[in-house]
């Protein structure tokens, strides 16, 4: 069958729908299409999910899947210079600084910044450390007791260095052996005599002594 077989009673000439022909058209006044706004402009289209400008369901909707905020660590800051307050050779920790309102819970994680300057010996307990406070504890005679991240950080690398230098020397080290080896063979070579060499010398030896006899 083909559509030109088809005839108009089975549908081959289906009647228009004729939109926008008044309220006794069947269509209704707005032809389906509401009361103004976009939708009832020509050419309108919408994205997906689109809800008019209210809040998609998209983003209504809870989200799954990981996220670090449960996991997340939250250090009390501390500054160093606030620590000059404790006397010369005491040891500073998480109680000592609650109890000087220097934080607000000493079971929480505290970090010490290099903000300021301490003048005293001091042994500093802390979660963690800047490098700048570090130092400058030290500076002043003093102990850190926790890690400083950035120290770690710079061993680390000083370690790596270390390491790929040590590779290079051994890789060079065993050119340079490798090339004494080759030296050494070579010298080897050109020092053994040749095969036959001996047989040509009492050739000639022999060739010699002949004619001398013949002479005589």
């Amino acid at each position: 069958m083909k559509l030109d077989d088809i005839t108009s009673r089975a549908g081959k000439f289906p009647k228009h729908k004729r939109l926008g022909r008044g309220t006794g058209s069947g269509q209704g006044k707005t032809a389906g299409r509401g009361t103004k706004g976009r939708g009832a402009r020509a050419g309108a289209s919408f994205r997906w999910g689109y809800e008019g400008g209210s809040n998609p369901i998209i983003a209504r909707s809870p989200k799954r899947g990981f996220n670090n905020f449960n996991f997340r660590v939250e250090y009390q800051a501390v500054n160093l210079g606030d620590l000059d307050k404790f006397p010369a050779n005491s040891t500073v920790d998480a109680a000592a600084m609650k109890k000087f309102h220097l934080i607000g819970d000493a079971s929480k994680p505290v970090k010490v910044l290099g903000n300021g300057a301490v003048s005293k010996s001091l042994t500093v307990i802390a979660s963690c450390f800047s490098k700048s406070a570090a130092e400058k504890i030290a500076a002043a005679g003093g102990k850190v007791e926790g890690p400083v991240p950035m120290l770690a950080k710079e061993a680390a690398a000083a370690k790596k260095a270390e390491a790929a230098a040590a590779k290079k020397a051994a890789e060079e080290a065993k050119k340079a052996a490798e090339a004494a080896a080759k030296a050494l063979e070579a010298e080897s070579k050109a020092a053994k005599p040749k095969k036959g060499g001996g047989k040509d010398e009492a050739k000639e030896a022999k060739q010699s002594k002949k004619t001398e006899s013949d002479k005589a």
